[in-house]
């Protein structure tokens, strides 16, 4: 028996805040559930930082989101596709992978309720795609612990990693 079998509102709330906030999620109803898609560039309620999308680009970081048996009381698996991290990174905590891939957007295990939106961890993640990148330009040593969901302070480090990743070229002498 499905999870949603035993919580038919909450898949139907689900359904609805997911398709609602992030339309390029499809529901696939395979085993205990999965949503695949595009989450977009920048979800967030302010304004899309200058030049972002010269780092990260315009299509958006494709995604699973794997449910478990036990949602809602074990939140979903979100891996990332592209950028996927290097194998390497699952051993590091400043990328927030966990050893499987997918993503580590909770403190602690206690952080999820199962009365959460899944869109607060989909948020998260389309955060983490952003601090992945500014992480992989050197501009930050590690990714923050609550994410850039409402944290504005590392917005104008998007600029700084372009520099740094294509520093002006130098007029002959």
């Amino acid at each position: 028996m499905t999870w949603w079998a035993c919580e038919p509102r909450r898949l139907a709330r689900d359904q609805s805040e997911v398709t609602t906030r992030f339309p390029d999620l499809t529901w696939i109803p395979d085993g205990p559930g999965r949503w695949e898609g595009r989450l977009p560039p920048w979800p967030f309620d302010r304004p899309e930082p200058a030049r972002l999308r010269e780092l990260i680009g315009d299509a958006g970081m494709p995604v699973t989101v794997n449910y478990g048996h036990a949602y809602p009381m074990v939140p979903p698996a979100i891996y990332p596709l592209d950028p996927a991290p290097e194998p390497i990174e699952y051993t590091q905590a400043r990328f927030h992978v966990m050893g499987d891939g997918s993503l580590c957007l909770l403190q602690d295990a206690a952080a999820w309720t199962g009365r959460d939106s899944i869109v607060d961890l989909l948020l998260k993640a389309a955060g983490w795609r952003v601090e992945y990148a500014l992480l992989r330009a050197d501009v930050i040593e590690a990714m923050t612990v609550n994410g850039i969901v409402t944290d504005a302070s590392q917005d104008h480090l998007i600029a700084q990693a372009l520099e740094q990743a294509s520093p002006a070229s130098e007029e002959p002498a």
